[in-house]
């Protein structure tokens, strides 16, 4: 039985891990933190859980494939819940829309604030959902090695219908006029990593996501689907290793005889790094077995990092719902502090999850369990100077938009940005979300899942195919685990 090393228990990890034990291959999963999850780890403090990461759980279906590839559904591990008003836009001091679930009530929604926008929505909708049938479906299971795997002559023919070489900005502007609706289209693509100007029209798929098949809440927090796929890893018979830091490859001619980890050897047929791709190749592998060297991976252009608080709040706090997005600023001067010219932001809109207001079991009796992110340019200089005075930024403003007292309920309070992405992840330059999804950083043209001068290496997650967020970090782990499998089939009938 073929030994396989994987690095990394994130969502891209974990997933590689269950496909190949499933094949039969015998693995070993390796996490350098204390617990599962990377990105999407949680923890609990004065009777707080937080979720550390990813708190929209959008594409249900690609959860529900994952799932039922192992003969289980969702529900066998955790209960969903679909959030209506699906959240939150504040404009200004009790100035703000409540975004429903479902396209009969948006429609509504839209119309009466741009007359005849309920029809463009809708059309809209329904070119998002060929995208995302085209996409989601099938364009994301390419491995990007060849451009022969876009030589398939329905895709070729459909190619128009997806408006790669449109910016989603003037795509939207050709169906609505309204500013406000118009800034909620283009809020999706702000995590993508440019600005809307400069994001292909084919992530449009990103609303029908949104806006048709819904967001949803998995009760008891993000980490359950994390925990779930580790119950499915364990039954498969991934062994997976806690507090265990991979410190080299160990190479062997044209190949990786193994892992250093915690100052041991360990022999591996393959390895499968799930874990940050430019620290992997970078600081694990000899400089002559590298793909690309230090100058490409400066010139990448990366989503945004993050500037995050952690908040225990011992009151309920009115004017949140489970998602609440702070557009009071101006949008366009955030974006490009973060894309255009990397600085900390003059004025930044921000984000905020209170999962209390779905879930009793995340915090204590008539409290709020709060999370609040500032997307920001990664590579800044992070200190903790920098975090205080934006927290002190957020909170005045969230509490003048809110009517509410929150700073003098706060019982526990944490900070995470670029440093502790660093020191947990090894995250390139601080980075929260990996690579922009930018049309030159598109499929073949993302960092490969292969390395060809290491015949037996493999990379998955967010630097690489599909690109970044929970889905395409799951499929990124069937991506590779379908291509190491195919390889080894190839191997083994040539002996």
């Amino acid at each position: 039985m073929s030994r396989i090393g994987v690095i990394g228990s994130g969502f891209a990890g974990l997933s590689s891990a269950c496909f190949l034990a499933k094949a039969g291959f015998d693995v070993t999963l390796f996490e350098k933190n204390d617990s599962i999850g990377g990105r999407a780890r949680k923890f609990t403090s004065a009777g707080f859980t937080f979720d550390m990461g990813p708190s929209w759980y959008w594409m249900p279906d690609v959860f529900d494939k994952f799932f039922h590839a192992f003969g289980f559904d969702t529900k066998d591990f955790y209960s969903l819940k679909r959030l209506d008003p699906s959240y939150r836009v504040v404009y200004g001091k009790d100035d703000y829309l409540d975004i429903p679930a479902g396209e009969d009530a948006l429609c509504k929604l839209f119309e009466s604030i741009e007359p005849g926008s309920a029809q463009q929505l809708r059309k809209f909708l329904q070119e998002g959902k060929f995208k995302y049938d085209v996409g989601i479906k099938d364009l994301v299971y390419k491995p990007g090695l060849s451009l022969t795997e876009f030589f398939d002559i329905k895709l070729m023919r459909d190619a128009a219908r997806l408006h790669v070489f449109s910016s989603i900005s003037s795509y939207i502007r050709k169906f609505f006029k309204n500013p406000r609706l118009i800034q909620l289209l283009e809020f999706p693509v702000l995590f993508l990593g440019a600005t809307p100007e400069k994001t292909p029209a084919l992530y449009s798929l990103m609303n029908y996501a949104d806006m048709s098949l819904g967001t949803w809440y998995p009760m008891g927090g993000m980490h359950r689907v994390i925990d779930a796929m580790a119950t499915i890893a364990k039954k498969s018979g991934v062994k997976i290793e806690l507090s265990s830091t991979v410190q080299q490859l160990e190479m062997n001619g044209v190949g990786a005889k193994g892992l250093v980890v915690n100052e041991q050897f360990r022999p591996f047929d393959y390895i499968v790094a799930g874990a940050d791709y430019h620290h992997v190749e970078q600081h694990l592998i000899p400089v002559k077995y590298r793909r690309y060297d230090a100058r490409y991976w400066d010139n990448r252009t990366l989503a945004p990092s993050s500037l995050i608080y952690f908040l225990g709040v011992n009151k309920r706090i009115k004017g949140l719902l489970h998602h609440t997005l702070f557009f009071d600023q101006d949008f366009k001067i955030h974006a490009k502090e973060i894309y255009e010219q990397p600085q900390w932001p003059s004025a930044p809109q921000f984000y905020v999850s209170c999962p209390s207001k779905t879930d009793d079991s995340v915090a204590p009796v008539d409290s709020e369990n709060i999370f609040i992110l500032i997307p920001v340019a990664p590579g800044l200089n992070d200190t903790e100077a920098v975090r205080n005075t934006y927290f002190d930024l957020v909170m005045e403003r969230l509490e003048a938009l809110t009517g509410e007292s929150i700073r003098d309920h706060i019982v526990f309070k944490r900070s995470y940005a670029h440093n502790d992405f660093i020191s947990d992840y090894n995250a390139f330059k601080g980075n929260a979300y990996g690579l922009a999804n930018t049309l030159r950083q598109t499929a073949n043209l993302k960092p490969s899942i292969i390395n060809k001068k290491i015949n037996n290496l493999f990379y998955t997650g967010q630097l690489t195919v599909p690109g970044p967020g929970v889905p395409p970090s799951i499929i990124s782990g069937e991506v590779v685990a379908n291509e190491l499998i195919k390889r080894h089939q190839q191997t083994k009938s040539r002996l």
